[in-house]
Parts: C-alpha cells; structure tokens; sequence
C-alpha cells in the first residue's frame, strides 16, 4: 500500500495517478472512436430520429448517476477504490465493440446503457482515489494530468476513427470491433492501481452515509451551480450532429472531435496548475463564460468552416472546468465521505445531463438544430451567476 505524497513533494506525480492516467487515455482512445460517429450511425444509418439520441444519452447519464452515487458509497464504505474502478472500466470497454453487431437502433440503445453502468461503477471510486493519494498541494495538478491523459485518448481516437473510414470506404462497424484493442490496453494499467493505506485503514472508515444533508454546506451551494451548468451541458454527440447539420462530411467530424479533445488535452495540466496557483473558483467562472459563447456561436454558424474554431473553443472550456470542479468540490469534503460525496456530486451531473440531452432532442425535433443550443447559452451564464453568487472563493482543504 502507498501513502499520500507530502505537501513538499507537490511536483511528483503519484505512480497511481500516472497509472489511472494511461486507463484513462487507452478507455477514451476507444470510446472517441465511437463517439463522433455514433449518433451518425444511429440517426443516418438506423434511421432513428434526434430525440431517440437524446433519449439515449439521458437514460444513460441517469443510470450512471444512480450508480455513482452508490459506487462512491460502496468505496467509502469497503474502503476499496481499485476493484469497483476495475469493474467500471472492463464492463465499457468490452461493450462499445459490441455496437458492430447491431441492425437497428433498439440494440444500440441497449448497448450504450451497458456501457454508461460500467461508467457509473468507475467514476466516484476513481476520484476518490486519486483524491486519497494526494494532497491539497499538487491535486489540481494530479487531475489535471489524469484529464490530459483522457483528453489525449479522446483526441487520437477520432484520428483512427477517421483512418480506418478512409482505408474501409466509411465502415462504421469495422470502427466500432476495433475499438477492442485500446480497451484491452488498459487493463494491465488497471492492475497497477494502489490505494492509500490511510484511507483504507479500519480508523479511518466510519460509515459513511447516503443523502445530501450530512455533507458540508459549501459542497451542497457549489453542486447547486454545477448542477445548473451541467444542465446546459448536453451530449457531445448534439455538437457533431450540428456539424453534419451544416454540411460537414462524415470523414472530417472525427477529425473535428480531434480538435476539440487536442485542445482540451494540451490545456488541462496547465489549467489544472492554474487552479493550483490561484484557486479554482476563477478558472470555472471562465470556463462557464466559455461555454456560452460557444453554444453561442454553435447556433449562429452558417457554414460548417465554423465548426472548427467552435469545437476548440469547446476543448478549452473542457480544459478549464472538467478537472477544476471536481479538485474544488474534493477540497469541501472530509476525508471519510469523498467517495459518497464525489458520488453525489457525479451522479448531479448526470441526472442534468439526462434532462439536457433529452430536453436537447426535443427541442431540436420541434425547432431545429438553433434552438438547444440559444438554451444551453442563457443556462450556461445563469450558471455563471450562480457560481459567482453561491461561492466566496475559499475551499476547505483536506489531506
């Protein structure tokens, strides 16, 4: 077992950071194989309208939220990260190729949701963990290299995504069965996880409690403006069915989440360090800024030359949010209730997204491709109102 790294070794990273990192890049090199090109094939291809995608995305952000929360609960409550994570992360990766065999949208559905459970077992016990063998020094540093690590898989994904269409004359199925290799990838990466003995100590595992009144005040006023950016947050997938909606051809949209996944891979060390230096609080009230002139723009474009600029403007406000809010989120818990409150914290997100994504859908059946993206935009600066509001700066450092 490995202790948390001292305060004064706050520019090392952890061997379980750099291990969770490399998970990270091999599960979402194969997951960004799929994704630019799923809602294409389920919309195109299968013939499904928008709202099926909608529906899909949001049915399985709800599912993954109600396993966060009970995942991170189950971590607090064994005192084990690791096998829940291993869990997690063999489950998705085995069932993305499974999307080569489907003919009709029904089994793609399915598919998906199996792969958001495997989602909802890694997330809240992966956090924890890495929150457990750092310190309040270098954590944003920590987050921010596992995050880059992910960015980087989900930059190079599309990239091969996009080889293997041009070498196969677009063969979206072959993408999909060759997604198997990179999730293969990580398994050794995931057998060379350690947990913290502090954290997995009998003394320091009291039971841990679900709900939300026993968790600290900051933490709750700060899901409340998290929650309402995730609100505004939809699936990715929306941003690649825009792009086809302007007329971009199918080879260049993995090409584009390249873009996107590149730019936030190069900046979230550095956003992370950033948060580090100055606190968190004002790297997320920009990239909440960043989000809303993104969508923004997305409902405005007139031509898919757009799409480019747009989708690494969105990179950087992946950059800037996704790791910072879960360091200061971290920073309002104690020790004993990370896994419960971290789990809490994800599964908001994704009840949010559920009701975005779908609410996404609609809107777009009824109104057009302008429509949820003008929406998302107002949410995205209520958001940033309310983080403004509801937070004074300070975080609650824990060790």
């Amino acid at each position: 077992m490995l202790s948390p790294q001292s305060s004064t070794d706050a520019q090392t990273l952890h061997p379980t950071v750099k291990a969770a990192g490399l998970v990270s890049f091999f599960t979402d090199f194969s997951t960004q194989m799929v994704g630019p090109l799923l809602p294409l094939f389920l919309t195109s291809v299968l013939g499904a309208p928008v709202w099926v995608f909608g529906l899909m995305e949001g049915v399985g952000a709800g599912i993954a939220g109600v396993l966060k929360v009970f995942a991170g609960w189950l971590s607090d409550r064994l005192g084990h990260r690791k096998w829940l994570m291993m869990a997690g992360y063999t489950l998705s990766n085995l069932a993305k190729p499974a999307f080569a065999l489907t003919g009709t949208w029904g089994p793609v559905f399915a598919i998906r949701q199996v792969e958001r459970i495997g989602k909802g077992f890694r997330t809240a016990p992966r956090d924890a963990l890495l929150a457990d063998v750092t310190t309040p020094a270098n954590r944003g540093r920590s987050f921010g290299f596992r995050r880059a690590m992910d960015e980087l898989g989900a930059a190079l994904g599309p990239l091969a995504a996009s080889a293997v269409l041009l070498w196969s004359h677009d063969r979206l199925r072959l993408v999909f069965a060759l997604t198997l290799i990179p999730g293969l990838a990580a398994i050794p990466f995931l057998l060379r996880l350690r947990e913290s003995r502090s954290a997995t100590a009998p003394e320091h595992r009291p039971r841990p409690r679900l709900g939300l009144r026993h968790l600290p005040a900051p933490f709750r006023h700060f899901m409340l403006a998290a929650g309402l950016l995730a609100l505004a947050t939809f699936s990715q997938g929306f941003l690649v069915l825009r792009a086809r909606s302007l007329g971009m051809p199918i080879i260049l949209i993995p090409l584009a989440y390249f873009v996107m996944n590149g730019v936030a891979s190069a900046l979230s060390m550095p956003s992370g360090r950033l948060g580090d230096r100055i606190g968190q609080r004002p790297v997320l009230l920009g990239g909440f800024v960043l989000l809303a002139l993104a969508y923004l723009g997305f409902a405005i474009a007139h031509t898919a030359v757009w799409i480019w600029s747009l989708m690494a403007l969105y990179g950087v406000f992946v950059a800037l949010v996704a790791g910072n809010q879960k360091v200061y989120a971290t920073g309002l818990l104690p020790r004993t209730d990370r896994g419960t409150g971290l789990g809490t914290f994800n599964a908001l997100l994704g009840f949010a997204e559920l009701i975005a994504s779908l609410g996404g859908g609609i809107l777009w059946e009824a109104a057009g491709p302008k429509l949820p993206f003008l929406v998302g935009a107002v949410v995205a600066a209520v958001a940033f109102v309310t983080l403004w509001i509801v937070t004074d700066g300070s975080t609650l450092p824990t060790s």
